[in-house]
């Protein structure tokens, strides 16, 4: 009953967006073209050697975190998030689940099921929202609030008030979520364990130097918000946007994913189909155990994977569920 609650009002929610969709766009172009236009992230320093200075841990701490909504201040701002808690004693590992660009906390919580099914395996899942009056995140590199910088606060903090594995941290995303969560690949300094990006991997472009994690990807064919084949964004597009989307130009998904496996020295790469709709691509060898995978859907939209659809944004690949892929490949991460 709770979930179908949950799912009724993430429909409602997505209803109402629909008079919003216009500027949410556009500022979705504006990003995009900032991202684009942006210098590639400068590759991590080397990571800290083991034994060396770290956030006090809260496995023992006195008054630990609660599940539900709270609070942080960070960069001058009070920014929000949501937090799942798992049952024992832990330590725990831990997830950040990211928001699209338009969206929130709360529907991108209902609609990846990170934090439900998350939660059931053991993972701390932290859902933060983009700051007041911001319709997504600023990704390194651009202007705006620094969600790098209060990222790194919420994972310090939560590590401060619960048992978490500091060696196993994680970061998912849904669109431009997607995209601030392959950055921080870079942007953490060799902080994550793995990634996974949905319907944005193509967004933000490999760096260079980076130490080498687990990602999954998925992304549809028929995405007409951000193409699968690169190019540009907002193919629907007419007037003033078509002519802003018209100054950006992204890579293809199996481009960028590519430019990760050499940036990471990932050799052996194989595909195979998992069924009618879905192409799986990866490599065979990676450095330190980690793994690449690439789920292609053909004919999906702008969506994610599973048992919730999105009508407005394409066709959802229903038959695959892309909550228990990502958890799958996390589960099996090397720690860092």
């Amino acid at each position: 009953m709770g979930r179908a609650r949950r799912t009724a009002g993430l429909r409602r929610r997505t209803a109402g967006k629909g008079a919003m969709a216009g500027r949410v766009i556009a500022l979705v172009a504006v990003a995009l073209l900032a991202v684009c236009c942006a210098a590639a992230p400068p590759p991590p320093p080397t990571p800290p050697a083991p034994g060396t200075s770290a956030p006090a841990g809260g496995c023992g701490a006195a008054h630990r975190l609660e599940a539900g909504p709270h609070r942080l201040a960070s960069g001058g701002l009070e920014r929000r998030f949501l937090l799942a808690v798992p049952d024992g004693d832990g330590p725990h590992p831990v997830l950040l689940d990211l928001h699209g660009l338009g969206s929130s906390a709360a529907q991108q919580s209902a609609y990846s099921r990170l934090a439900e099914q998350g939660t059931r395996r053991g993972y701390i899942v932290l859902t933060p929202q983009a700051a007041q009056g911001r319709m997504g995140w600023t990704l390194p590199g651009t202007g705006g609030p620094d969600d790098t910088a209060f990222l790194t606060a919420l994972l310090d903090h939560v590590r401060r008030g619960l048992c978490v594995d500091a060696r196993r941290v994680f970061a998912a995303g849904m669109s431009y979520g997607a995209a601030m969560a392959v950055s921080l690949v870079c942007a953490l300094h060799g902080r994550l364990a793995g990634v996974a990006a949905v319907a944005g991997l193509n967004i933000v472009p490999p760096c260079a130097g980076a130490r080498p994690v687990t990602i999954v990807a998925f992304h549809g064919s028929a995405d007409r918000i951000v193409p699968y084949r690169g190019g540009h964004p907002f193919q629907d597009a007419t007037g003033d946007l078509r002519g802003l989307a018209g100054l950006v130009v992204l890579r293809g998904v199996g481009e960028v994913f590519a430019g990760w496996a050499r940036a990471f020295g990932c050799s052996g790469r194989t595909a195979s189909r998992l069924n009618g709709q879905v192409g799986l691509s990866d490599w065979a060898s990676c450095p330190d155990g980690v793994q690449l995978r690439l789920y292609t859907i053909d004919g999906g939209g702008h969506t994610w994977p599973g048992p919730i659809q999105v009508p407005r944004l394409g066709a959802t690949a229903r038959d695959l569920d892309a909550t228990r892929l990502i958890l799958d490949a996390f589960d099996r991460a090397p720690s860092r």
